[in-house]
């Protein structure tokens, strides 16, 4: 068969394995940097490094042992997959995922892990047939080798980074190679090519509207502009709009098919224009653009608070606000992101620039780059999609310098020195970057017991960072998670976490039955049972007006009291991890304003010191916060400040938590704790000592009366909600 390959042909695919083999062994140097390190380690594999993969695993692990080992079992959405239990069942990761682990021979856990390593490095193979078209391989090759491993793209593709990333760069790669070669030689199998790479594009990735929608636009303006007789570029224009049209997947499908075969007849070239407009409309009328609009506006248009028109008017804190991924990025890191040193990056957009020019065809590949530079804007998570087109720019410049060399050694020596020198940086990141997985083996095992205890209707109240791998492995309800996290349904479980015992313990009984009862107004309003206008207001907003109140602060006020509260459903359960220190101030945050008018109270005082020091009589905690070991009385920059007790926390050998209370001053509001074990010394005011995340899992003072041990491990605890 190979002897039948045109020598092009055979250089490509060699090209292309090549490029593929290099990707793939990248991905494993963090195997081999923690092979054999028990803590990453469940069920005798790796466990995953993103949160988020947790979410498609959970509707992975739903399929396989619900219709995909029992196809005709009719009970399975009530024993697998309970309603509105949030697992991503219908979602395409983990329909592909459940698909590979059913027909390949490893462990779930194995196929999840490695997963990213092979989809992701598919991207090399659009990369290769793009520069093909545009009669440069080896420009092809350099690129597909330093798009594969350049920072950003190996960060969100790695070995465990289970995610949609591992094909969100590769779809739209390779739907700008079908555009490239659809343009370029006007065949009709590129029509049918482009709309089936769209179709699994919104299957795979539903937020795809925006870069579909660039291309279209490109397409258009080039039509129009500069090949306006040519119905060739119309046909692509209507396949294109078809597919990307507001509905069901099948439809869409089958609306390619028939107009794909139209389209193949020249005797309709005559309607072309008429199926164009007919697509456009069905377009808009399907609603195309909201949601385009949703994601400039959550990654744009943003405010730190929002509120709703309707109701009481409640203003929330928007966790965009918090999220590292939708932040403003320096210009050193945009730079290294996308091409791996800022000076690679310089020369990368130059040589871009230089291959436009040499090659204009290259233009459709503007979406991209202006989806990458929206970084500055938008959040560094955006860099990923301008790594391989700018790798082109570089690659292009590489090639161009070799073609001048007066010998093919040096020409190919060159290449192989240039290219060596722009992969490096990007070899030192991943040798570098070592991330840890999502949660260690320790932590865990308190979920796992969790599960053995707890049913899958109980609901867990952990923040949202934590929701996918506790439903992942303790298969129970979550109140939010890494999908569910709007400022309306953060505030209740931050209110929990950050209150008093009492007002934790009447607000966690209060969320989880009104959530409960949303869910069902819901599900009354999809089956016609109620008038479908009905608004469905967050639960914070029901419960103060079914408590008979106008102002939610009133409502709040009472919770510190024996208020009535709903009859019990389900059990609750607290997940409180040690990890959790770490963002305490940021969970404060979602609970600490007035819902009323939106203004921010001011933030309990809340400090974590891990590189203290000794420095004789003081202790160090900071940049100028330092404890006196005598006095035990704080400086604070100049100031200073007595506090109210010194607490030191130990385990001892049973792993029992152990605990020193010393008083000092009952007139101060600041309390130093000692987490001995932790190596870690906390500062906190009253409000933050006394809150129930304090109070459960730094001290182990829970009211009996309120709450009931589950699991007390030192990296993570669980209490059951008694009331």
């Amino acid at each position: 068969m190979l002897q039948t390959l045109s020598s092009d042909t055979k250089r490509t695919l060699l090209y292309i394995l090549i490029a593929f083999t290099f990707s793939v062994l990248m991905r494993l140097i963090w195997v081999y940097q923690f092979g054999g390190y028990e803590p990453f380690y469940w069920n005798g594999q790796f466990m995953i490094n993103t949160n988020d993969g947790y979410y498609w695993a959970e509707g992975a692990r739903d399929l396989l042992a619900g219709p995909i080992a029992n196809p005709d079992a009719k009970e399975y959405f009530d024993k697998f997959h309970q309603a509105h239990d949030l697992s991503p069942v219908t979602s395409a990761t983990s329909q592909l995922t459940a698909f590979f682990a059913k027909i390949l021979p490893f462990s779930f856990e194995t196929v999840i892990f490695y997963l990213p390593v092979f989809l992701s490095s598919l991207v090399v193979i659009p990369i290769i047939l793009i520069a093909k078209d545009l009669k440069n391989l080896d420009m092809g090759l350099i690129a597909a080798l330093l798009a594969s491993i350049t920072w950003s793209y190996y960060n969100r593709t790695m070995v465990g980074y289970y995610d949609t990333d591992m094909l969100n760069i590769v779809l739209p790669m390779f739907l700008l190679w079908s555009i490239i070669w659809a343009i370029d030689t006007n065949k009709n199998i590129y029509l049918l090519i482009t709309a089936i790479d769209i179709l699994i594009y919104r299957w795979w990735y539903p937020q795809s509207y925006s870069l579909e929608f660039s291309f279209f636009g490109l397409i258009l303006g080039y039509a129009l502009i500069f090949d306006r007789k040519n119905l060739y570029n119309y046909k692509l224009l209507a396949i294109m709009m078809l597919a990307m049209m507001n509905i069901d997947g099948y439809l869409r499908a089958l609306l390619v098919i028939i107009v794909f075969f139209i389209f193949r007849e020249k005797k309709y070239d005559k309607y072309i224009y008429y199926i164009l407009a007919i697509s456009i409309i069905g377009f808009l009328i399907s609603g195309g653009f909201e949601p385009i609009w949703l994601q400039l506006k959550g990654y744009i248009f943003r405010d730190s608070v929002s509120s709703s028109d309707k109701g009481l008017g409640l203003h929330f804190f928007t966790v965009m606000q918090t999220v590292r991924e939708a932040g403003h990025i320096p210009f050193e890191t945009f730079a290294n992101r996308i091409s791996g040193h800022t000076i690679t990056f310089l020369i990368s957009l130059g040589g871009y620039i230089y291959l436009l020019y040499k090659k204009p065809i290259m233009l459709f590949s503007l979406p991209l780059v202006g989806l990458g530079f929206l970084a500055y804007v938008g959040g560094l998570r955006f860099t990923i999609y301008a790594v391989p087109v700018l790798a082109f720019g570089i690659a292009f410049l590489i090639t161009e310098i070799a073609r001048v060399m007066p010998t093919t050694k040096l020409k190919y020596l060159s290449m192989t020195a240039f290219t060596l020198a722009i992969l490096f940086p990007n070899y030192k990141h991943i040798e570098a970057y070592k991330v840890p997985t999502v949660f260690t083996a320790d932590e865990v095992k308190v979920l796992d017991t969790l599960g053995k205890k707890a049913q899958k209707e109980d609901y867990v109240v952990a923040w949202w960072d934590y929701g996918y791998p506790v439903r992942y492995y303790a298969d129970v309800k979550t109140l939010i998670d890494g999908g569910r996290h709007s400022g309306a349904v953060n505030f209740p479980v931050s209110y929990i976490l950050t209150h008093s015992q009492k007002e934790a313990a009447n607000m966690a009984r209060l969320d989880v039955e009104y959530t409960e009862k949303n869910y069902k107004l819901l599900d009354a309003k999809k089956e016609g049972l109620v008038d479908k206008n009905l608004t469905v207001f967050s639960t914070i907003e029901e419960m103060t007006k079914d408590y008979g109140y106008s102002d939610t602060n009133d409502f709040l006020s009472t919770l510190e009291s024996d208020i009535k509260l709903p009859e019990k459903t389900r059990d609750i359960y607290f997940y409180l991890p040690f990890r959790m220190i770490n963002i305490y101030p940021t969970v404060t945050l979602f609970s600490n304003l007035d819902l009323m008018n939106g203004h921010k109270r001011r933030a309990p005082f809340f400090y974590v010191s891990r590189n203290f020091q000794d420095r004789g009589d003081k202790i160090q905690l900071g940049a100028n916060i330092f404890l006196d070991k005598r006095s035990l009385v704080l400086t604070i920059g100049t100031k200073r400040v007595p506090i109210k007790r010194f607490v030191t926390t130990y385990y001892d050998k049973k792993l029992q938590l152990k605990k020193n209370i010393q008083l000092i001053d009952f007139s101060s509001d600041i309390s130093v704790i000692y987490m001995k074990n932790y190596n870690t010394i906390l500062l906190v005011d009253e409000s933050a000592y006394n809150s129930l995340y304090i109070k459960l899992f730094v001290l182990e003072e829970y009211d009996k009366n309120l709450f009931e041990a589950v699991e007390l491990s030192p990296s993570a605890k669980i209490y059951k909600l008694k009331i």
